[in-house]
């Protein structure tokens, strides 16, 4: 399926401002590069790119309106900066240009005390850990970016073990799938993208997740099981617009952990989600937080 690909060329003051509105935007990948096209894909917590002229690169689903989607991309920036885009350049790709840059790039990533993120094609660094081991071609996350850094790190603090979990906008199922590895008993992943699931099921095989611990839907199809702790990135609108349906699918006591949400959105989400959660502060990774809160009875 080939993607709709949104060139801009930017400064190292705004390359991180720009990264953020296109994922805010719904891009499923997101990579900046220097003149040499260098990537450097989902920088990690604190980095900025180095180079005097930064293209920043999104990567949209091909059914969106193009013409659309950039003036709504120019608006925001408008009303962010007070600045207009320049030029941005629109084409088509293919998976597969996208999904060789991505492999080139990804590493092993370590987050908290037992939890590894590792290539299918790398040696696990620490072969008696939670090793996840990801191939989630070219639209899904791998962990790098700060809404999954935040979600992973959460579940590592976590005992996880017998527990019940949904992951709602499981994408490549890297946070469900985690779960299982920490010693979850159940998952039930949700997304809006029937390719987002058949990369979430061939993840599971390739960690050797028995089909019967991890179930998987499009929203309306998903079962009413309430889940012990309910994981959710995605993005603040859509987690807004969500809120009774996950505080449904959430037991009394049971945790929520919501990720995808700019810092100056967050009071927003919390409003969204007091009525049924008792909602704790923010936890912030660069521009990014993270949301937990407990359900209450009833």
């Amino acid at each position: 399926m080939p993607w709709i690909q949104l060139q801009i060329p930017a400064d190292p003051d705004t390359a991180d401002q720009l990264e953020d509105l296109l994922m805010e935007m719904g891009a499923d990948a997101v990579s900046m590069e220097d003149a040499a096209d260098q990537p450097l894909y989902e920088p990690d917590p604190g980095t900025t790119p180095l180079w005097s002229q930064t293209t920043v690169t999104g990567l949209f689903q091909s059914d969106r309106n193009t013409e659309q989607l950039l003036a709504d991309i120019r608006d925001a920036w408008h009303q962010q900066t007070q600045q207009s885009l320049p030029e941005i350049d629109v084409t088509l790709v293919e998976d597969k240009d996208w999904e060789r840059a991505w492999m080139d790039d990804f590493h092993p990533l370590q987050f908290g005390k037992r939890l590894w993120i590792v290539p299918s094609w790398h040696e696990a660094p620490d072969p008696d850990a939670a090793n996840l081991l990801l191939d989630p071609g070219l639209a899904f996350g791998t962990g790098t970016h700060p809404t999954t850094a935040l979600c992973l790190e959460w579940l590592d603090g976590q005992d996880v073990a017998g527990k019940q979990v949904t992951d709602y906008g499981c994408g490549s199922g890297i946070l469900g799938l985690a779960a299982l590895l920490l010693g979850a008993d159940h998952v039930i992943g949700v997304d809006t993208d029937p390719q987002a699931l058949e990369a979430s099921r061939d993840n599971a095989r390739r960690n050797g997740v028995e089909d019967n611990r991890l179930d998987l839907y499009l929203p309306g199809k998903d079962p009413d099981t309430r889940a012990d702790i309910m994981l959710a990135n995605i993005l603040a609108q859509p987690l807004i617009g969500l809120a009774p349906r996950l505080a449904e699918l959430t037991r009394p006591g049971g945790d929520l952990v919501l990720s995808g949400i700019l810092f100056n959105q967050a009071r927003e989400v919390m409003d969204a989600y007091e009525p049924w959660f008792t909602m704790d502060e923010p936890e912030q990774k660069e521009d990014w937080i993270r949301l937990t809160g407990r359900r209450k009875d009833g």
